[in-house]
């Protein structure tokens, strides 16, 4: 498990909200509920890390856009994680956003702190300017900017960097998967599919699970035999061995000519198991890796999720029954998400759901289909009367 807890504040459509999360967690509710929105509070994380936090939130049309509307009119969104780091240390790492004139905006405060044998490891941000900090020396920071980055060329704060920057986040896109590519770093898959070939390439040249992808890819299309990388002049494509009746050998198709459906599969599958001893991600997030695929294709994909989930944590969101009909399924995994005044509530299911789920009454797909899967009122109760700090001590 790599994130424990996620409490996020007037972030999209989301209020509010303090959630855990375990290995395999499933997020389930309508169109329109906000899953997407909690998921990409954890994208904006890894983008303003990864290349700058200006790009993360003109990326999203700006702060004006990310930050939730309200009648309140709030003035800044906030974040904070509680993390296991690979290492098995407990950190905690925590930023807010403030709006300015024009456009402009600062970091409020940020905070992150390693547990650890002896003294930990902390580092506190106001405004720009260097609150306190566990080192000796600590790098110069500025309001526009998250300081985690120049923190990360300090060895103590490292681990927190690589591992917040090795989430992965997928929405999968056939159009582009489809299209010829140029040769890119393939060792995590971007979010839309738009490296894949170089992934399957990557992995072909390590140790990996690819024979595990095409095995399941298999049983979720039976006719696809295989799958590799073809290079295509100066760009480079997937290419499909399939078996066509009353051939000897099986016919070869770009991925030009595949249907969506084999496409997003595939996908899935290498977003999922693309972990090798090169480079593993520490978090897979999906929305609706069932788009597309044939019902009959949800025991794989089920079982491909468990697996991932073994090696990575993964978090997926679904609205779908038949990926959710499955009574081996424990209530744990799930967080129901609603939208109630227009504003984003998740919280575990409600009292009902989980006992009928672990008497094994219903599956949890039986009780979306019956629409059942609810948040537990009580734990939403709990959320707004204690809505804790995104600072200083917690669980971690």
């Amino acid at each position: 498990m790599f994130i424990t807890r996620i409490i996020l504040r007037n972030y999209k459509s989301i209020g509010h909200c303090d959630v855990k999360l375990g290995p395999l967690t499933y997020l389930v509710g309508g169109n329109g509920a906000g899953k997407s929105n909690f998921l990409d509070a954890l994208h904006l994380v890894r983008d303003a890390l990864a290349g700058s936090l200006d790009n993360a939130l003109n990326e999203r049309g700006g702060l004006s856009e990310v930050r939730r509307r309200s009648s309140g009119h709030p003035t800044h969104f906030g974040i904070r994680l509680e993390l296991i780091l690979p290492n098995g240390q407990h950190a905690r790492y925590a930023f807010n956003i403030r709006a300015l004139k024009d456009r402009a905006y600062e970091v409020q405060t940020e905070e992150c702190v390693i547990e650890g044998l002896g003294r930990g490891l902390f580092f506190k941000i106001e405004r720009g300017q260097l609150h306190s900090t566990s080192e000796v020396a600590f790098p110069s920071v500025t309001p526009d900017r998250l300081a985690l980055v120049s923190a990360s060329g300090l060895q103590s704060f490292r681990p927190v960097f690589d591992a917040l920057t090795a989430m992965g986040f997928y929405n999968l896109n056939p159009k582009l998967m489809r299209e010829l590519q140029k040769p890119q770093d393939g060792r995590l898959l971007k979010p839309s599919g738009e490296n894949i070939a170089s992934v399957v390439s990557h992995l072909e040249r390590v140790e990996s699970d690819l024979p595990s992808i095409k095995e399941y890819l298999q049983s979720v299309v039976p006719m696809v035999q295989d799958v590799e990388r073809r290079q295509v002049g100066p760009m480079e494509t997937l290419e499909f061995k399939q078996e066509m009746s009353g051939a000897k050998h099986p016919w070869r198709f770009l991925a030009q000519n595949m249907s969506d459906g084999t496409l997003r599969a595939l996908g899935v599958l290498v977003a999922l198991l693309q972990g090798n001893p090169d480079y593993s991600p520490t978090l897979i997030a999906i929305e609706e890796p069932e788009t597309a695929l044939h019902p009959a294709a949800s025991a794989a994909l089920r079982e491909a999720l468990k697996r991932a989930s073994a090696k990575t944590q993964v978090l997926v969101t679904s609205h779908s029954p038949d990926l959710l009909d499955d009574y081996n399924l424990p209530p744990d995994a799930f967080l129901a998400v609603v939208s109630q005044g227009g504003e984003t509530r998740i919280a575990p299911l409600d009292t009902a759901s989980r006992e009928s789920m672990r008497e094994q009454l219903f599956s949890a797909g039986e009780l979306l289909r019956m629409n059942q899967l609810d948040p537990d009122a009580e734990e939403l109760a709990m959320q707004d009367q204690h809505q804790a700090d995104l600072f200083g001590e917690g669980e971690a």
